[in-house]
């Protein structure tokens, strides 16, 4: 303390050392009536944070396992009749990746933001505030990103419900074409002429899935009004019940081929319509093959498709064979009236030459 008995101004009793002396006083006091309730929170804080996190990995492995095995089973009927006739590895993989995902996702929103809600309220924090705050924030992001949460949700939706998936035909309205991708946001579709859509799940209004259920394949034939309608059905029927039997026809054909009626007659021809339930994606090509077989089997049958007759079929008709000639016309003489009107008139230019020699 000799120091301080050097110094006048600075003794034992002087007030900055007793208030320097009180305040350390009261600061001890206070970190020893509270050093419990500190601890007692901090131990909450790092105990919530370790479930949090125990929990989020948890949750997270045990929807990649669901999605790994949902993945297995898809690659297992992958190449049989009832792989071909479900769905296909691809359209299976990406759906139950975008799935796995969103569930992923959400799952970390939940327990990390209960968390986070659990951490603020042991530090004693008015969370009314902070909630409000959040809440004007998120009214703010969705006034702003509207399209690009309606994408989503709709990206969401379409793929639980498995609206259309890789590999289907599909008719968006805006857009058609065979799927190549599913995204949350965006679809990729392939046109006809190879042409790569990406349309906005949002935008879509309406789905047309030409590759889920079956499908129709529709055949039109067209003979002549004298043709034996009795023998043009049979014809089509044997013609159809052989296309059932070869392969790959009996895969691909779901039903009989059925001869429906007449569509439509008229004064030179007859419409028949044929129909057949087809495996989904397979009706056009049902529909050349069948094409091509009742054409063999008319010819074989001699039943006539409508076309033009040859000369001498309709003379065996009874036909006019001057029907298809044009009408006589005063122009084809030349010395009649009517041509030699038509006729130019001839150059003068000749004769006044001839007289400018004289």
């Amino acid at each position: 303390m000799s120091w301080f008995l050097a110094d006048g101004n600075s003794s034992p009793d002087s007030p900055a050392l007793r208030e320097a002396h009180e305040n350390a006083t009261e600061a001890a006091g206070y970190v020893e009536q509270h050093w419990a309730d500190w601890l007692e929170a901090g131990l909450r804080i790092l105990l919530i944070i370790v479930i949090a996190m125990v929990l989020r990995s948890v949750v997270r492995r045990a929807i990649t396992k669901l999605i790994a095995r949902m993945n297995r089973t898809a690659q297992a009927v992958d190449g049989t009749a009832l792989g071909g006739l479900l769905v296909n590895v691809e359209r299976r993989r990406q759906r139950s990746e975008a799935i796995g995902s969103v569930l992923r996702s959400v799952a970390s929103f939940l327990i990390l933001g209960t968390a986070a809600l659990t951490i603020l309220s042991v530090l004693k924090i008015n969370l009314a505030p902070l909630l409000a705050s959040a809440g004007v924030a998120g009214v703010a992001l969705g006034f702003g990103a509207r399209n690009l949460v309606t994408d989503f949700l709709s990206g969401v939706f379409m793929i639980i419900e498995d609206q259309y998936g890789v590999g289907d035909t599909i008719d968006a309205g805006v857009a058609s074409g065979e799927v190549i991708e599913v995204g949350l946001r965006v679809t990729k579709l392939r046109g006809d002429e190879g042409e790569i859509w990406y349309v906005r799940n949002g935008e879509v209004k309406r789905i047309g899935n030409k590759s889920q259920g079956w499908a129709t394949a529709a055949v039109d034939v067209q003979i002549r009004y004298d043709e034996d309608l009795d023998k043009a059905r049979s014809t089509i029927q044997r013609a159809g019940e052989q296309l059932s039997k070869e392969d790959p026809w009996n895969e691909r054909l779901w039903g009989p081929v059925e001869v429906l009626g007449l569509d439509s007659v008229t004064l030179d021809s007859m419409v028949i319509s044929t129909n057949a339930k087809t495996m989904p994606g397979k009706a056009l090509g049902v529909e050349r093959e069948l094409r091509w077989r009742i054409k063999r089997a008319f010819d074989e049958a001699g039943i006539r498709i409508v076309g033009g007759l040859p000369q001498e079929a309709a003379l065996e008709a009874g036909g006019d064979p001057t029907a298809g000639m044009a009408a006589p016309s005063a122009l084809a003489n030349p010395t009649s009236p009517q041509s030699l009107n038509a006729s130019p008139i001839p150059s003068q230019q000749s004769g006044g030459s001839a007289n400018l020699t004289k």
